[in-house]
């Protein structure tokens, strides 16, 4: 009776009482930027140690009621610090956030309109942040920043000569013969990285017919962003991650973003970097004497070379051509600042690089504007836009028919010939080749110079904010444009060009390229929040891209004494290249979050072309992934070290666009008897051919331990190519010699391994350290033509071969024990695995940064080496370690194996290589402010270097080499390139 009339008395209370049982206290408050002032919207608020919570809303206010005080509320917002703050009374709350690097880092760009968390990405997304970039070793192109750093990528470079040249491929072969480059986004503008060529086939004869070659050496265009403005990259390795950008997207995507302002006072920025750059590695002289000289060259040779002996003659003209040291200078200056509603940055920098050979170098200023604007609270605006002027001249070298290159020449340049000029500047001819190497050096001229303006421009529209909800519109548009002019001058006085010696009595090549891209897209992109943080975002957009590209080539010979106007010449030919395209696309996407627990993505993308066959065809490309993190489940233990474990899975599908030209067939010009006509080109098109199609599913998983100090991520994928676009032989007698046709299906397994830690971390001493590494495997799965040999010049000295069930990359060539395909194979270009090891120390104000790169495995053809042979003049000749019967010396060995064996040509290629080196002192506030006052926030000096240690066997220059340019997967083919260079700089920089 008693205990019944004490629940009867607690029932009666809580009736009459009601407001004392279930009192309540509720917090208000503001979310605000705590540099700008600016309101930080859609912060999530948790009562810490609750699921009690709340978000605020687009004016940044909140509230939320807790059952009683003392208690403390986490603040968290992705880009800035979580805050953790201790309320002891119910007043206002002004909650100050400040932004965080380490926040930002952790915000992935893989979408079309928007971003998401790193530890919630499905996919293995690459990032590069500024001083990863160009922070400690200033890359001598943006592509070069590329080196070592993540896991997917393999970067080669397709000749020495200033102003670039470099090839990246991400997660192996993604076509035969179509576009092997991933596609280049600068704040939202889609950039073109063509490599044109200048037309100096005429001279060099590289290539059969036409004007000009893919072993012209030309530089690729992404060289022209300057490293300097960029704030960070995002690299989407495959279609899995890339699929949303549909049929550009199947050699993968990095998206670059570029520095923008902060709201506060203005910021100046001063960097000068000076230093040198020299060449890698000589091959080196062959150890002549009398009798070897007399061996190889003649009673007359061996005569002149004791004469030359005796008199202190003997020259090394490969050090001669290749040993200056080129002086380096980068100068940049920057401000950057804004108010609450405006903000801006503006930067220029200016390259001048000397190369490594006399009259090479290169030379780029580039100027930035990024200004961000706020008009009212619910519209931003944003304008990106650079101007870049660039010149380069990249001397004469790679293949050539000819024998005139500066590289094929020195191939048959023996010491005790006499070559230098007289007094009167006449140069001799040289009476072992076909031109003088100093000569050629000296008055060729190569030169590339380009003007590009890259504009962006995007408004992000808030149409409506609700409690749970918000509807928002993105526009944005961009424009590429740039002219190109190539100038390549052989003067009438050159060896090659003598009428008497079978020259075309002076040359001049003028290109002018005039490039226009231009895109534009529309985004709706829809949050909705529920009661249980169940999440979903909905996006839907609308793109268009166009493409104008015009190059015009014009080939004077027979110039008129001095001149160099195509106009003054006995013959002109004219060469017109142009590319019109036009795409359009639609995508839409559902992202679905609870409680960043599991993220699941759904997405589809269409696509239509003007480059398809049928131009109102739509091809679809779906998109779909799922992201688990346990250590968000209740059931992790809150007290382990385990910071996150997540396992994830993702598919996608890309495409590769048919080759420009392959949909139609072209014709050539003709004329007989004074009647022009046209005449076939001996290629047939096909208006049905298909888009490559690029299919990709990963698996991986990503775990951090320790408060994020020790983060794995692995990564397994499988990417398959199908409809494969070859060129496929026809039979004489249809009136062609190929045709375009899907032939065929690739399949690519890889693997990626990542691990980052930061073993030390005291007020005094901080170590990270990064090691990432991964393989790729290739197999040509199906092929509908006969297999055929690709990409080289010949089973005779070694060349690639697509057949089915081998590697797209294997070399074959003919051999002692030929297979059922009457080849041997002697290796492939695709690397066993490849690793990347990067560490920073910082010790006070003492910060040491380095990166380490080591292939293992992959071949290359090296041509190089067989031209000396044939010349006698290898740096190995009589080195006797090849022939197994220990009588030949390697150069006499060589030359006996061709046409019975093309092995002692293919080489392996593995390298180990110190990138990046560089070590800063940041001098201390007391030193300076005693000079200057308060005027100055920090003063860097330092020293950096590129390729200082280069570890390999590759008998030539540098075993990262490809004599076809930058697209195709065909690389590793070397013959007599620009070589590679190494780079030493000191620094100064001072921001204020």
């Amino acid at each position: 009776m008693r205990q019944f009339s004490l629940s009867y008395f607690k029932v009666i209370f809580l009736l009459l009482f009601p407001s004392i049982v279930f009192s309540q206290e509720v917090l208000e408050g503001k979310t605000i930027n705590q540099s700008t002032g600016e309101i930080v919207p859609f912060v999530n608020v948790i009562e810490k140690g609750t699921s009690n919570g709340t978000t605020s809303d687009f004016e940044g206010n909140f509230s939320i009621s807790v059952e009683s005080l003392p208690t403390t509320l986490v603040f968290s917002y992705l880009g800035f610090e979580t805050q953790e703050i201790k309320v002891t009374e119910n007043s206002p709350l002004t909650v100050q956030f400040v932004e965080s690097a380490a926040a930002l880092d952790e915000v992935v760009v893989t979408g079309l309109a928007t971003s998401i968390k790193r530890q919630n990405a499905a996919n293995s997304v690459a990032s590069l942040s500024a001083d990863d970039i160009a922070g400690r070793t200033p890359p001598p192109t943006l592509d070069g920043a590329l080196y070592g750093k993540f896991a997917g990528a393999t970067v080669s470079a397709n000749s020495g000569a200033p102003g670039g040249g470099l090839s990246v491929k991400l997660r192996g072969a993604t076509s035969i013969q179509g576009n092997t480059q991933p596609l280049y986004i600068v704040d939202g503008v889609y950039i073109d990285n063509s490599s044109i060529a200048a037309g100096l086939n005429v001279v060099s004869a590289a290539s059969s017919g036409g004007s000009a070659s893919n072993q012209d050496n030309p530089s690729n265009r992404i060289a022209d962003i300057n490293p300097e403005d960029i704030a960070n990259i995002e690299i989407l390795k495959g279609a899995s991650a890339a699929a949303i950008y549909g049929s550009r997207a199947a050699a993968g995507v990095v998206i670059i973003t570029t520095k923008r302002g902060k709201a506060g006072e203005t910021k100046f920025s001063f960097s000068q970097a000076t230093g040198w750059t020299e060449v890698t590695n000589l091959l080196g002289l062959r150890d002549y004497n009398e009798d070897r000289v007399r061996a190889s060259f003649g009673d007359e040779a061996a005569a002149s070379f004791v004469a030359a002996q005796q008199a202190g003659r003997l020259v090394d003209y490969e050090k001669e051509i290749f040993g200056e040291k080129g002086l380096i200078s980068i100068t940049n200056f920057s401000l950057s600042g804004g108010g609450e509603n405006t903000k801006f940055y503006t930067g220029i920098t200016h390259n001048d690089e000397d190369g490594i050979v006399n009259n090479t170098g290169y030379k780029k200023t580039s100027l930035r504007l990024n200004l961000d604007h706020k008009p009212a609270d619910f519209i931003k605006l944003g304008l990106s836009s650079s101007y870049i002027h660039s010149s380069a001249n990249r001397g004469f070298f790679n293949n050539d028919n000819s024998g005139t290159s500066i590289g094929v020449t020195l191939t048959g340049t023996t010491p005790w010939l006499e070559l230098f000029p007289n007094e009167d500047g006449i140069y001799p001819d040289n009476p072992a080749g076909a031109s003088n190497p100093l000569q050629t050096r000296d008055l060729v001229r190569n030169n590339e110079t380009i003007n590009r303006f890259i504009m962006g421009a995007n408004a992000n529209i808030d149409l409506y904010r609700g409690d749970s909800s918000n509807l928002e519109l993105i526009l944005r548009g961009g424009l590429d444009m740039y002219g190109l002019k190539t100038r390549a001058i052989f003067p009438k006085a050159l060896q090659f060009q003598k009428p008497s010696n079978g020259g075309l009595n002076g040359v001049a090549v003028q290109g002018d390229t005039q490039n226009k891209n231009y895109n534009l897209s529309a985004f709706l992109v829809h949050n909705y929040y529920t009661d249980n943080d169940l999440n979903f975002r909905t996006q839907a957009g609308l793109t268009r891209e166009y493409f104008d590209r015009n190059t015009q080539l014009i080939t004077a010979t027979g110039l008129v004494a001095s001149e160099t106007n195509v106009d003054q010449a006995a013959n002109t030919g004219v060469d017109q290249t142009r590319l019109l395209q036009e795409d359009a696309g639609f995508f839409v996407q559902e992202e679905v979050n609870y409680q960043d627990k599991l993220i699941a993505t759904l997405g589809l993308r269409g696509d239509k072309s003007s480059n398809n066959g049928d131009v109102d065809k739509i091809y679809y490309y779906p998109k779909a992934s799922l992201a688990l993190n346990f250590n968000e489940f209740d059931f992790w233990n809150d007290t382990s070290n385990w910071d996150q474990f997540k396992l994830r899975v993702a598919y996608g599908e890309a495409g590769n666009f048919p080759q420009f030209g392959s949909l139609f067939t072209s014709y050539n010009t003709y004329s007989t008897d004074g009647l022009l006509g046209i005449s076939l080109i001996g290629v047939r098109g096909d208006r049905q051919l298909e888009s490559e199609r690029q299919k990709e599913l990963e698996f991986g998983t990503d775990i951090s331990f320790f408060e994020n100090k020790l983060n794995f991520s692995a990564t397994y994928y499988v990417k398959t190519i199908d409809d494969l676009i070859l060129q496929a032989a026809l039979e004489p007698s249809t009136g062609f010699t190929s045709e375009f046709v899907n032939a065929g299906a690739l399949r690519n397994n890889g693997i990626e391994l990542s691990m980052n830690a930061v073993p030390v971390a005291t007020e005094d001493w901080n170590w990270s350290v990064g090691i990432n590494f991964f393989k790729n495997k290739s197999e040509i799965t199906r092929l509908d033509v006969d297999p055929f040999n690709i990409g080289a010049f010949g089973a005779t000295l070694g060349t690639f071969r697509i057949e089915e069930g081998e590697s797209a990359t294997q070399i074959v060539g003919i051999g002692p024990n030929p297979g059922a395909n009457g080849f041997q194979k002697f290796g492939d270009a695709e690397p066993d695995f490849q690793m990347g090891f990067n560490s920073e120390i910082i010790y006070k104000n003492f910060d040491l940064s380095f990166v380490w790169q080591w292939k293992n495995g992959g071949e290359n053809i090296n041509l190089t080496a067989l031209l000396t042979d044939l010349n006698g003049t290898s740096h190995d000749y009589d080195t006797i370690d090849l022939d197994p019967n220990g009588e030949l010396g390697n150069g006499a060995y060589r030359v006996s194996q061709l046409g019975s064996s093309a092995e002692v040509f293919v080489e392996d290629a593995s390298y180990v290589r110190l990138r990046e080196l560089g070590l800063y002192y940041n001098v201390p506030d007391t030193f300076y402010e005693s000079w200057f006052g308060g005027s100055l926030d920090n003063i860097k000096l330092g020293f950096s270097g590129t390729n200082l240690i280069n570890i390999f066997d590759y008998n030539s220059y540098d075993p990262e080499v490809s004599n076809f340019g930058a697209n195709g997967i065909f690389t590793g083919v070397e013959v007599t390139p620009f070589p590679s260079s190494k780079r030493y700089l000191f620094h100064l920089a001072v921001n204020f």
